[in-house]
């Protein structure tokens, strides 16, 4: 048997007064069809005057929506887009059509346009162009009070466009235009039609300001609405007729649109349930000749000032894995490598090309965002290819080697497929693709790796150390994972801050990491303080006693293996100089270990690994009171 969810009833306040409104918007509606003469219809439709109207109608109104378009388009991309002083007045100018009386606006139209306007003789005498009683008079008024709806909606889907696609198809090569014409006008397409589609049916609709500073004329500027006007003088039921088919239109073009107008700002993909596996195929070998290594070798050498303040110089060929805390400006780094941000800016060379005065398509840097950023409405291939296509290579040629490096990351099977088609790991190595298809000089990656599952992300991280092996330009890595900085990089550069805290090779900073949140991501415990003669001083409270002291007063970290630390359920006796109580705050896996969080009044926190059989034999769980122990010649310190 089964139970209906019942709907919740909206309040009598709230119903009766919106039942109301929805029957005061009808009744004028259903006005028009109960007094339409539907026998004379046809007769009232296709009589000369009305067709002739009907002509001018759709005449003004598909030149209004040119007009509209070729203008009212990168007005919008400017208000949404680009940051100025004035820009509230602007959009209020823009909206103000839409609010004012249309006699008033054919008023401001006579009055700017017309023969003794503030334009008007100027038109009239360097053009020969009179507006007023023209039909080209009629497109103006009916662009005027129409391509305001353009801009507001195709403003809000441009809005709810993240920048990271255009960004991206700018680090690829694409040029300003060329990046509006392939990848921000197809992604806000659904804006763009609604607002189009509402352009013209308002332009076909405008009545006030034509009348006012076009005229009435026959054939010239007597448009549909004029003509309603005229009959309603003489011959009410042809102007019912024709009001039936204004009517119409304008309710198939809102059904058509289906709420779109309204849902503008948010770009919509299709949606795609992916397989909960994301299959690593074995990928064929490309073909010899088909993935080219880049020509040429380019160093880099960069000032970073705002934000970040550091230098990086590395030659050739070098991967550097930036790590650090939320907040650390490594993503910051990377876009001030791009020139894509004014948080920080990078005096930058590569090579030796200085590169800092170009726009972000000229500089040769590719980049994989976190998200990756796949272009919704390309293919996989089509989405591999675009950074070829703007180096002018053929499209034939293009889509050969993009397939190419798709094999090579082990998703060409994908090819033919949308990003809403894709799992997270399919379309991150897909990104990946892209960006090395672009054979860029430098390779900036924002955790590349971070959406694939374990066996994915080692078959990638291969591919991704063989290709960089040959690569002759420098390539960065912002990653929180310690094996892509250790089995990727040739230094690890550590940022706080937005400054370097730490720029060495990966055996150094595991050794001697400079960070206590460096030293956690690589599974340590990291304990700072002030060294006094017989070990550290913690700040967060206790004292360690290490075998080889430093100089008393200096700011250090204590680091200690997790492995280092023993756990008991009575006080230790005997060797170990650093013992403390504590209570058993959290129990992990770790492999076939377990990592054990304990923390203490007396001391810092301290994650201590053990085998699941001394867990058993110590009845450790959370709660569980223990007392920990670590030797002072598994402490290691390191001044900072």
């Amino acid at each position: 048997m089964t139970r209906r969810t019942s709907r919740p009833r909206p309040p009598v306040a709230l119903a009766v007064p919106a039942i109301l409104a929805v029957a005061f918007l009808m009744i004028p509606l259903a006005g028009i069809l109960v007094r339409t003469e539907w026998g004379e219809l046809g007769a009232h439709l296709t009589s000369p005057g009305s067709l002739e109207a009907l002509r001018l109608s759709l005449v003004v109104s598909f030149w209004a929506l040119g007009i509209s378009l070729l203008l009212g388009v990168p007005l919008a991309w400017l208000l949404a887009r680009v940051k100025f002083r004035g820009k509230a007045l602007v959009r209020s100018l823009v909206l103000l059509p839409m609010v004012l009386p249309p006699t008033v606006g054919g008023v401001a139209l006579l009055l700017g346009f017309g023969r003794r306007g503030l334009l008007g003789p100027f038109l009239d005498e360097a053009f020969g162009i009179t507006l007023p009683f023209h039909t080209s008079g009629a497109v103006v008024a009916a662009t005027f009070v129409a391509m305001p709806f353009l801009v507001i909606s195709l403003e809000g889907a441009l809005g709810g466009l993240r920048p990271g696609y255009e960004e991206t198809a700018a680090s690829l090569g694409a040029s300003p235009l060329r990046v509006f014409l392939t990848v921000t006008v197809p992604m806000v397409a659904p804006g763009l039609i609604a607002g189009a589609a509402l352009t013209w049916a308002r332009a076909l609709g405008e009545f006030g300001a034509t009348i006012t500073f076009a005229g009435n004329l026959p054939g010239v500027t007597q448009t549909l609405p004029l003509q309603v006007y005229l009959l309603l003088q003489g011959s009410p039921e042809a102007a019912t007729s024709l009001s039936l088919l204004l009517l119409a239109i304008a309710m198939a073009v809102l059904i058509a649109l289906r709420g779109r107008w309204t849902s503008g700002h948010s770009v919509r993909v299709a949606h795609y349930t992916a397989p909960t596996e994301d299959p690593v195929v074995d990928a064929p070998e490309p073909e010899a000749g088909v993935v080219r290594a880049p020509e040429g070798r380019w160093a880099l050498h960069a000032e970073v000032t705002g934000f970040n303040q550091l230098t990086l110089d590395a030659e050739p060929g070098t991967t550097i894995a930036v790590v650090g805390e939320n907040g650390a400006g490594k993503t910051t780094l990377l876009r001030a490598l791009l020139g894509l941000t004014p948080r920080a800016h990078a005096e930058l060379r590569l090579g030796d090309d200085d590169v800092t005065a170009m726009p972000p398509h000229r500089r040769g840097v590719a980049w994989v965002p976190q998200d990756g950023a796949l272009f919704p409405h390309l293919t996989a291939l089509g989405n591999t290819a675009y950074g070829l296509r703007t180096q002018g290579i053929s499209r034939a040629e293009a889509r050969t080697r993009a397939k190419a490096w798709l094999d090579r990351l082990g998703v060409g099977h994908l090819a033919g497929r949308k990003p809403a088609q894709l799992s997270g790991g399919q379309a991150q190595r897909v990104a990946l693709a892209r960006a090395l298809a672009a054979q860029p000089r430098l390779l900036l990656l924002d955790e590349p790796l971070a959406a694939l599952d374990q066996t994915t992300r080692a078959r990638v991280r291969h591919t991704l150390r063989a290709h960089l092996a040959s690569f002759g330009g420098v390539c960065l890595i912002v990653t929180h994972d310690p094996v892509e900085a250790v089995s990727l990089a040739d230094r690890v550069l550590v940022l706080a801050h937005g400054r370097a805290l730490q720029d060495a090779p990966p055996a150094e900073v595991t050794r001697n990491p400079r960070s206590p949140w460096v030293a956690r991501m690589l599974g340590r415990n990291a304990w700072q303080g002030t060294t006094t003669p017989d070990g550290l001083k913690l700040a967060e409270g206790g004292a360690v006693t290490v075998a080889d002291p430093v100089p008393e007063g200096a700011e250090a970290l204590a680091i200690v293996a997790p492995e280092a630390v023993s756990l008991h359920r009575e006080q230790p006796t005997g060797s170990p100089r650093n013992v403390w109580p504590g209570t058993v705050r959290e129990v992990t896996a770790a492999g076939s270990r377990l990592r054990v969080l304990v923390t203490s009044a007396a001391a810092a926190d301290v994650v201590a690994e053990i085998t699941p059989q001394s867990a058993a034999e110590l009845g450790i769980a959370d709660g569980t009171p223990v007392w920990c122990s670590v030797k002072a010649t598994e402490i290691t310190l390191v001044t900072l």
